[in-house]
């Protein structure tokens, strides 16, 4: 056993959740009919009453949300089909049948946790020894929906940590109308899925080696009429038809604008895998072998009943893509990429059992078919589960992880371990008691006795720790990365 003191340092910056910060969100209180018989109400106001009443509703929530007229208009063309009549309408009235079909969210009513944290991509203007960081954050509103949310702030050279103020309005990025798929990725992505019958076939030689999504809409309905039977269409042609559009609209890109700060952007579910959150993004600085980054993040796609892993990608956070994973090892929750590929390889930590932590190579980001056992639950306090708390951290000595354990009274843990810098697959040192455990002040809240992180930073010597608590709140800590080292227990004995 070996007697290391370990110092944590709990810094006294916390993240609570901010029940005012609202998303304009489209809203539907009921069916189509119900949507209908709301619009005839409101099509049956006095002219002279539409212009005061669109006026007092811009006056109570414009100060609220930014184009707020604009977001009415755009709302109002979401739901113009249901209109009873074609004859044009004033402005003012277009705004207002807008203005019932939205509504407002509060991102982080219920909970802002399970942060990581990676270099922000501007270290300009900085004195020497400081970092500029992002802080990615798990926001949860109504309905335990859950959202990307992000924060920026500065490790000085003392090791203080400055989170900076959100403030301005909250809005969600356009999504790039027609992004280009290609076609060799497409394909590889439909056969990992078993959807490579004849209609797909004939669907994808249609199409040149990258094209956009209009084309493969109009590729794919023109191979639905040609395959339509007297009887109707092959039920396995319409499986693979509604696959091959799912696929694409799960694989999509989105751009919020310049003049948006960063704490104003929110990354909101947007596909059917989706629909009930966004969960547990681990980001991470990814090396190219050309010296140039790009940040990754895999996150827990939730619609409800099932989760899956997903991928999303950005050089500058202003612009996004979502990436579906495939594969037979691409699946359960907890996935985290290494900052650089290994051997030639991407390699990856996951659970694909819930609960032991397991290792991937691949050729291909997207793709995960192999996958081996690394660390089984060993310690009393992760006998129910142990998983990875973001990328593994590249030092001297190899691969530091930092773990979760799961215990008796379901208490979350942190803990850590080293991995050998050649050879991942090697266990070369783990902690046997926890770097971070709920102390009295972080044992309440949402879901009580956690503490969990999605991803640390070294800096200067430094571990620099986000972590939530009790699925509620975010709190800071560091600690020295020698110390965690040297009290590390040797794998082999």
């Amino acid at each position: 056993m070996n007697d290391i003191s370990i110092h944590v340092c709990r810094t006294a910056t916390v993240l609570n959740p901010d029940q005012s910060r609202v998303l304009l969100r489209p809203f539907s209180p009921g069916d189509s009919q119900r949507d209908g018989l709301i619009i005839a109400r409101i099509m049956s106001l006095p002219e002279d009453r539409v212009g005061p009443l669109l006026k007092e509703i811009c006056a109570e929530f414009s100060q609220r949300h930014q184009r707020i007229r604009d977001l009415f208009l755009e709302r109002f063309e979401q739901v113009r089909q249901m209109l009873p009549t074609d004859r044009e309408l004033s402005e003012q009235r277009r705004l207002l049948i807008g203005s019932y079909f939205l509504a407002e969210y509060s991102l982080e009513s219920a909970a802002l946790f399970n942060p990581s944290i990676v270099p922000h991509p501007d270290q300009t203007g900085l004195p020497t020894g400081a970092l500029r960081f992002v802080l990615s954050l798990r926001a949860t509103g109504e309905g335990h929906i859950s959202s990307i949310t992000f924060r920026t702030g500065i490790i000085h050279p003392d090791h203080r940590i400055e989170v900076i103020t959100p403030f301005g309005f909250l809005t969600e990025p356009r999504q790039i109308p027609n992004p280009l798929y290609e076609k060799g990725l497409f394909a590889r992505k439909l056969f990992e899925l078993g959807l490579t019958c004849e209609f797909t076939r004939r669907v994808m030689n249609k199409l040149g080696d990258s094209f956009a999504l209009e084309e493969l809409r109009g590729s794919i309905d023109a191979e639905v009429n040609q395959a339509r039977q007297p009887d109707g269409m092959l039920h396995e042609d319409q499986i693979a038809a509604e696959g091959i559009w799912m696929l694409a609209r799960s694989n999509y890109e989105v751009e919020f604008r310049p003049e948006q700060q960063l704490s104003e952007r929110i990354l909101f579910p947007a596909t059917p895998s989706q629909r009930n959150g966004i969960e547990d993004a681990r980001f991470v600085c990814f090396q190219n072998e050309d010296g140039s980054c790009i940040y990754y993040a895999t996150f827990t796609a939730f619609d409800g009943k099932v989760v899956m892993p997903e991928l999303v990608e950005t050089s500058d956070f202003l612009r996004f893509r979502f990436i579906t994973l495939n594969g037979p090892a691409a699946q359960n929750k907890g996935m985290a990429l290494f900052p650089r590929r290994i051997n030639g390889l991407y390699a990856m930590l996951s659970r694909q059992d819930n609960e032991s932590i397991y290792l991937m190579f691949s050729d291909n980001v997207h793709f995960w078919n192999e996958r081996k056992v690394l660390l089984n639950p060993t310690f009393p306090w992760e006998l129910v589960q142990i998983g990875n708390c973001g990328s593994p951290i590249e030092t001297d000595a190899g691969w530091l992880v930092l773990s979760h354990g799961v215990g008796p009274m379901r208490k979350y843990c942190i803990g850590a371990f080293l991995l050998d810098r050649n050879d991942p697959s090697k266990v070369i040192g783990r902690l046997s008691e926890p770097l971070l455990q709920p102390n009295q002040y972080e044992r309440e809240g949402y879901v009580p006795n956690v503490v969990y992180t999605c991803g640390v930073l070294l800096h200067k010597g430094e571990l620099i720790i986000p972590y939530g608590l009790a699925d509620h709140a975010t709190g800071f800590a560091t600690v020295p990365v020698d110390e965690v080292l040297a009290a590390m227990h040797s794998e082999d004995g």
